[in-house]
């Protein structure tokens, strides 16, 4: 049986055409159903005939990932535990920014990467998520919302549990398939990859031009990297920045660069000055995050005085640099934490 959500919109196209035996315009009315009115019965796809809705009913089902736990902040961060078709558990998390929700997906069960300050990496890798299963995350956010009487979904981050460049061919095709207009209908601009930088791969999102990337750094030399990130490290990063610089971007556009500040490990002024000689100023722009101590992590939280001069010393330097208000502490909003509760 086949399940909806994972078909691509080429994919609906073909099974409409050749499964359906039906005109190509069925394609955009049951895209609209699963997408914009986020139909969950096949029965409800009302501008469809009764012996077609039958029809399609033989052949295929529409199935959502699973809540399975609902955390919310006192801030107003929520974050949902999502059991999929297997039972694999993954986490999406809804972060409040004005007057409109963002939503942190989800792309792989589990990480490879193994960073040492990351939960997702502790728990280690399983699989790729599905089309459907990204997709997914979207339509459970966005009918949550709904459900709460809260404001819209507008913004998409893929930063997550996992590495999304690892699941690139189906990190393309959801991207691909997020503005259109009887879909969801969430424009590129409104998309931030988020990775560790895998030079080839980066050049592939580039030349497609279907989302911006954001790239976890978080230390200004190779040693320092390799020490934090040892698998991110096998890419030199002098290699990733030479891959950067070449990144296409449009007028007024900049690569964001992720920068998690440990205490005592890489929140120095020696190590502030290192970054802006990495970073060109030009292109990029600095989003410092403190670090929030978790149990059994090696690391402690900065000194908030420390982390207020690193931000002030890259102005010093002629970067944009801001430091992310640290949203939903108080659920364990950071990757990998809700999950590790619940095994």
């Amino acid at each position: 049986m086949q399940n909806l959500i994972e078909l691509t919109k080429n994919d609906l196209e073909a099974f409409v055409a050749e499964d359906l035996k039906e005109p190509r315009f069925r394609t955009e009315q049951i895209w609209q159903w699963l997408w914009q009115k986020r139909v969950r019965n096949i029965d409800a796809m009302t501008n469809l005939s009764k012996p077609l809705r039958e029809k399609v009913a033989t052949m295929a089902t529409i199935a959502w990932p699973e809540i399975a736990k609902v955390a919310t902040s006192k801030d107003g961060t929520i974050k949902l535990l999502l059991r999929m078709g297997d039972g694999a558990l993954i986490e999406t998390v809804l972060i409040p920014m004005n007057d409109r929700y963002s939503q942190c997906l989800s792309t792989q069960v589990g990480c490879a990467m193994a960073c040492t300050f990351c939960n997702t990496g502790k728990l280690g890798f399983e699989r790729n998520l599905t089309y459907g299963e990204i997709m997914g995350q979207i339509l459970v956010g966005r009918q949550y919302l709904e459900d709460q009487g809260m404001n819209p979904l507008k913004n998409l981050v893929f930063m997550g549990m996992g590495e999304p460049l690892l699941n690139l061919e189906t990190l393309i095709k959801v991207l691909t398939d997020l503005p259109c207009e009887r879909g969801l209908s969430l424009s590129w601009r409104r998309s931030m990859v988020s990775t560790v930088g895998f030079p080839d791969k980066l050049k592939i999102l580039g030349d497609l031009e279907i989302a911006l990337p954001a790239i976890s750094l978080h230390a200004p030399t190779q040693e320092l990297r390799a020490k934090i990130m040892p698998k991110a490290a096998k890419v030199h990063i002098n290699d990733l920045m030479d891959s950067l610089r070449a990144y296409p971007m449009r007028q007024r556009e900049r690569i964001t660069f992720e920068y998690l500040l440990l205490k005592d490990v890489n929140d120095s002024m020696e190590h502030a000055d290192q970054l802006a000689r990495l970073v060109d100023r030009r292109k990029g722009k600095i989003n410092l995050i403190a670090y929030n101590a978790t149990e059994g992590m090696p690391y402690d939280a900065p000194d908030r005085g420390k982390v207020e001069a690193f931000e002030k010393r890259l102005w010093d330097h002629g970067l944009t640099a801001f430091i992310r208000r640290s949203m939903g502490s108080d659920i364990e909003a950071a990757c990998g934490q809700l999950k590790a509760e619940n095994m």
